[in-house]
């Protein structure tokens, strides 16, 4: 047998050979009635234990495939397409199938990791507790009557949120836009997810900040996308690779975070800004600008000017959501655009999820109207430049000799590299975790190794010392593996 199970799968190997010899069987290449390989000479063949084959038949057995006879061993079964007693699905082979691909298991693991133990989280890219307005939220739910309908929303979403959206929009961000041109989605995620579904084919090609949160992202791959990076530097990206790569791979849309870039905190030059748009309305080509965190600037003197104020010819797409300004779990994000592009993403949407829960939307064009929106994110600034400062001044005592980063002047993350070239991010991080400690490995969000990203938003203030404490003993340990 050339075939042998891959022992770095997430998938059991035992479950492995099931579908391994479930496929021969569906193909015919096992018909009805045959022997199968007993379960000692399958073991020594692929090289696993007894027990692991044992493991396997007993899947085949209890899905009806095969039967076992005494003293004759197992066969296939000899009525495997017409069988009389009850055959349960596998299910494993089910969710191998589909065109929408799953997280990296790296991920999923990570995910499993912080929400099932007590880790101190760096990793996830979503505010602390201590960030979100729960007074501004309590003030609403007790103070403002909900007087909507309970029925199917607007495609678009709910008008008096988009009313919101579009003042917010004006006074914070110097976008002008009319409520026709906003479409309310679930967070940034849906909003991407649909651009990419709806507005690119399958063989498309695409390009992307390397590194960028966008690397990590299945929907790229489940698109069948051909995608294509844009180097990022200490000033961002270098507008001229854009038009390098039209010209080499004809790329069809770019997505771009220019201001205070995940993971980098990088921000883009005003006059880079403009050459972006430039050679986007020169050559026909979309930019879609995610910015979840222009507002969270902490110098008033740096210029934070997306892209989409600066747009006179509508090439950009423009999406930001309440995740990063407020909480991720209102699920409220949008996406600004022509309005026959928001009709076709607003007609998916409705395909999808029939529009969004009046309960967010509610509270969302609630807390956009109100005073405590403005008062919340002087305060969000206050608290994340405290947190990013004590994050800061943890690491230079603790372990200057292991990392350097750049300091952001906005956003939550924080960009760091390993000054030990031998380290393996992906074993610190196992380390990591043993010790109560969670980063994303920097190799996860593009191309580069020898980096992480600690993000400073997540974690309790109170906890950012213990969590760099954590990390030191993560480095000593790994450091010492190479002794």
């Amino acid at each position: 047998m050339e075939w042998k199970p891959d022992k770095q799968s997430d998938i059991p190997i035992y479950q492995q050979i099931a579908n391994y010899i479930q496929k021969r069987i569906a193909y015919g290449e096992y018909p009805p009635g045959t022997i199968l390989p007993s379960e000692r000479s399958l073991a020594k063949e692929l090289e696993v234990n007894r027990g692991t084959v044992i493991s396997a038949y007993d899947v085949l057995y209890s899905n009806g495939m095969v039967e076992r006879i005494k003293g004759s061993g197992t066969k296939v079964n000899t009525n495997v397409w017409g069988l009389s007693r009850t055959r349960i699905p596998n299910w494993d082979l089910y969710v191998e199938r589909g065109s929408f691909l799953p997280n990296l298991p790296l991920f999923q693991h990570l995910r499993g990791e912080v929400h099932e133990k007590n880790i101190i989280n760096f990793a996830s890219g979503e505010l602390a507790h201590d960030l979100m307005p729960y007074d501004a939220f309590r003030e609403i739910l007790s103070k403002h009557e909900f007087q909507q309908s309970l029925g199917y929303e607007h495609p678009q979403g709910n008008l008096s949120l988009r009313d919101e959206i579009v003042n917010h929009l004006k006074e914070y961000r110097n976008i002008e836009c009319s409520s026709q041109s906003v479409l309310i989605t679930s967070g940034a995620q849906q909003a991407l997810h649909l651009i990419i579904q709806c507005l690119l084919n399958h063989g498309d090609a695409i390009a992307y900040e390397d590194p960028s949160y966008a690397h990590s992202l299945p929907t790229f791959r489940s698109a069948g996308l051909k995608t294509y990076k844009l180097p990022i530097g200490k000033n961002g990206l270098n507008p001229e690779d854009i038009l390098y790569l039209y010209r080499k791979h004809k790329i069809k849309m770019v997505f771009l975070n220019p201001i205070f870039q995940n993971p980098t905190g990088t921000i883009l030059s005003l006059e880079n800004r403009k050459r972006v748009l430039d050679i986007s309305q020169e050559l026909g080509i979309p930019v879609v600008e995610d910015d979840p965190y222009s507002l969270i600037s902490f110098s008033e003197s740096t210029n934070t000017s997306t892209l989409k104020s600066l747009d006179k010819s509508g090439t950009v797409l423009y999406i930001s959501s309440l995740s990063k300004l407020a909480a991720s779990g209102l699920r409220i994000g949008w996406i600004i655009g022509p309005d026959n592009v928001i009709q076709r993403l607003a007609d998916a949407k409705q395909q999808i999820d029939y529009g969004h829960s009046i309960f967010p939307q509610w509270v969302a064009a609630e807390f956009l109207a109100s005073d405590s929106f403005g008062k919340n994110i002087i305060d969000l600034k206050l608290k994340l430049i405290e947190k990013r400062d004590v994050l800061i001044t943890s690491l230079q005592e603790e372990l200057s000799h292991q990392l350097e980063f750049h300091i952001p002047e906005g956003g939550i993350h924080l960009w760091c590299r390993l000054l030990n070239e031998d380290l393996n991010e992906y074993k610190l991080l196992e380390e990591s975790l043993r010790n109560g400690v969670a980063f994303v490995p920097g190799s996860l969000l593009g191309s580069k190794k020898g980096y992480i990203r600690l993000t400073f938003g997540r974690v309790e203030t109170l906890l950012i010392n213990e969590g760099v404490l954590r990390l030191k003993k993560g480095f000593e340990n790994q450091t010492n593996a190479f002794s």
